[in-house]
């Protein structure tokens, strides 16, 4: 009997270095990083601005460790940023600070990225949340991943609508629940990953691409240079889901990742019982993103199997009823059952825009509600530490 891949988790947050009188963001990630290291090593990484800092969890086998992990990287990070004279907050897009301010991280690999991408580039004052799925490195899990990320593509939407956390950027409110994604998709090989039938094919993607100059100088081959929603990790065996905004508590993240996992085993399980999820085209799918990233869990996702849109909370009643049979298995059931919370308080997003409201009839100038909303965003990234 072929038994489940192991699915262990794997979690990247990006985090805002802030100002804490301003508010805003400052590079100063070279000097956090200087002293983080001695506490986190490789767990802590620059990126491509200065004002953010990357945070990768340890391999985790379950939710519980992977808690564990966020939450003592999330504690660490901002202890290294308190001791420098700055804080740390978690959302995709800043309430205001300006792509233009920021300075570019020193490094091939992003000096590599301003060159290429040119404003596309410089305009990424955005922060995500990656999880990874382990399954493998031989023949077998590199054929499962593409077949579990065929299926799960079409809950991509689904996740983004739960994390969104973008609602502001440049001072603005922009009408959407995760600009981020919009941002994110002017960069080329982004979006819903198309259908694949093999790895052998993705991975012919990736060799023409290499050949074309597109994955590095001198025809290298990173895959990491493709940026769909999801994509296969080959270096370390991971399917990779990044279509998420990074979520603002620990909660929600945990909540997200958890219900990625379960999703993946769900999959899995359809497949032994010789069963698959409908597969969609991805220009379709790509219409439920846009809609998630518009409206967040306040609108409504296409249901491609009777053709009509339904409101989020009520897809998600019948994702939770779907996924009923791998909670226990997995240990994840509290965890995914947070959607539950997360539908019925809102999401990062949702609170970001509730702040600012309340702000303005009270009286508040747009600069003070948004100094309110950071406040906000500052608070809730430390809860749970």
């Amino acid at each position: 009997m072929i038994t489940r891949p192991p699915l262990t988790l794997g979690i990247e947050e990006e985090y805002m270095i802030l100002d804490p009188q301003t508010r805003a963001l400052t590079s100063y990630v070279q000097e956090m990083l200087n002293q983080g290291r001695e506490i986190l090593g490789d767990q802590l990484k620059a990126e491509f601005m200065q004002s953010q800092i990357e945070v990768g969890s340890r391999v985790c086998a379950n939710v519980e460790e992977a808690r564990a992990d966020l939450i003592r990287l999330r504690r660490a990070v901002s202890e290294v940023a308190a001791h420098n004279g700055k804080v740390i907050a978690a959302a995709a897009t800043h309430p205001f600070s300006r792509w233009r301010d920021q300075e570019i991280t020193e490094g091939e690999r992003y000096q590599d990225l301003h060159t290429d991408m040119q404003d596309v580039a410089r305009r990424l004052l955005i922060f995500g949340m990656h999880v990874h799925l382990g399954f493998g490195q031989d023949d077998a899990a590199r054929a499962l991943i593409i077949d579990i990320m065929n299926q799960i593509r079409y809950f991509l939407p689904h996740v983004l609508a739960l994390s969104t956390s973008s609602p502001f950027f440049h001072g603005r409110e922009t009408g959407l629940k995760s600009y981020r994604s919009v941002i994110f998709e002017s960069l080329p090989r982004t979006g819903i990953p198309p259908l694949l039938s093999s790895y052998e094919e993705y991975d012919r993607i990736v060799t023409v691409l290499a050949k074309a100059g597109s994955l590095g100088k001198g025809g290298g081959k990173d895959p990491t240079k493709i940026w769909w929603d999801a994509r296969p990790n080959p270096r370390l065996g991971t399917l990779e889901i990044r279509i998420a905004d990074i979520c603002t508590t620990v909660d929600e993240a945990i909540c997200i990742t958890a219900v990625i996992q379960s999703l993946a085993a769900k999959l899995f399980k359809l497949r032994m019982n010789n069963r698959t999820w409908r597969l969609y085209r991805s220009e379709l799918i790509q219409e439920n993103k846009w809609r998630a990233a518009r409206y967040g869990i306040d609108g409504s996702l296409i249901d491609f199997g009777i053709e009509e849109a339904i409101p989020v909370p009520s897809l998600w009643a019948e994702i939770l009823e779907l996924l009923d049979d791998v909670l226990d298995d997995l240990g994840t059931r509290k965890e995914v059952e947070y959607v539950n919370t997360i539908l019925q308080h809102g999401t990062s997003a949702d609170r970001q825009l509730a702040t600012y409201r309340q702000a303005i009839t009270g009286g508040d100038s747009q600069e003070q509600a948004l100094i309110k909303v950071t406040d906000q965003l500052i608070a809730e990234t430390r809860q749970g530490l």
